[in-house]
């Protein structure tokens, strides 16, 4: 006779027992179960999401550093911030002008290419992948490194313009065109909106341009008739996720300018990582941090309440 398996399972009113083994799956809950397989997710949201969250709007209200035990100040880091902080008001400033040239830039230039990659032609999908490779590399910072080293007063791209007689400007050390060449990066990786757009550029259905065409419509109102109303639900969530991306810039701006030249790159992202990690003042920046997050929901909140006028779903037009 062959020798029973210690770990075989059988059922035994309806229950598996595990015989041979230290737990016996009869005699736990289900749920828990469920537990015990989530509890690596578990932990690490615990550990390194809800704690920092809930530590950090604790801390907004203390005068704390690593060096010395936390000082409840109430609202003190909130009203220094806006009353006397010149520079956070000045960060703020920067960081709405950053994305108001990013983001614009970014969802513009994606759906260009994404128009032009939707044209059939031998070889297409090549041009995607390629088109596609910025966003695999993302705001490293390497790639803040390349943009530096490109952008110098004798980098690659004022070589280039210098032979072809163009004047060269001082990209990095320019106050007025600083803030213009690190959004100029984050305009470079537009590949994720760019492969969004093109999705949905795919979803429009082809006799609607058959139609305009009999009708003796322009590539102009086709465009604007057609495309942009029936893909306003991807330049909706576009524009949500590209606008909470900016306002929380850091990379860019840390590693290219050093919030340089005479700070017209001092992103809030900066001013945060200053107070926090140069300054020690965690507290302060646990409240920029929580500063920013109001703001960040705030303009969230106001691009969903402008959304009623001008992102069209087809559940709606057919309501």
């Amino acid at each position: 006779m062959k020798p029973k398996n210690p770990l075989t399972f059988r059922h035994r009113n309806d229950k598996t027992i595990l015989q041979g083994g230290f737990i016996s799956l009869a005699k736990l809950n289900t749920k828990y179960i469920g537990l015990i397989f989530i509890s690596p997710w578990l932990i690490g949201f615990l550990s390194f999401q809800l704690y920092p969250l809930v530590a950090s709007f604790i801390y907004s209200f203390t005068d704390y550093s690593v060096l010395r035990s936390a000082k409840f100040i109430a609202f003190d880091n909130y009203i220094r911030m806006f009353k006397i902080d010149k520079d956070f008001l000045h960060s703020l400033k920067v960081t709405f002008s950053y994305a108001l040239m990013a983001v614009p830039g970014k969802l513009g230039f994606a759906l260009i290419v994404a128009l032009l990659l939707n044209i059939k032609i031998k070889g297409m999908s090549f041009y995607r992948t390629l088109f596609y490779l910025p966003s695999i590399l993302g705001g490293s910072v390497a790639l803040s490194a390349l943009w530096r080293l490109m952008f110098m007063k004798d980098g690659i791209v004022n070589n280039m313009l210098q032979s072809m007689g163009i004047p060269t400007p001082d990209w990095l050390g320019d106050p007025h065109i600083a803030l213009f060449t690190i959004s100029s990066l984050e305009v470079w990786q537009f590949g994720s909106s760019m492969v969004l757009f093109l999705a949905a550029l795919k979803q429009i259905p082809q006799e609607l341009y058959e139609a305009a065409k009999v009708d003796g419509a322009s590539w102009a109102s086709n465009f604007f008739r057609i495309t942009i109303p029936l893909i306003t639900p991807i330049i909706f969530f576009n524009l949500i996720m590209q606008t909470l991306h900016a306002l929380q810039a850091f990379t860019s701006a840390f590693v290219i300018t050093g919030g340089g030249p005479l700070k017209s790159t001092y992103l809030v992202g900066m001013k945060l990582y200053n107070e926090g990690f140069n300054n020690f003042k965690m507290g302060y920046a646990s409240a920029i941090s929580w500063v920013l997050f109001a703001i960040i929901l705030l303009v969230t909140l106001l691009i969903f309440k402008s959304s009623d006028t001008w992102v069209h779903y087809n559940d709606k037009e057919g309501a």
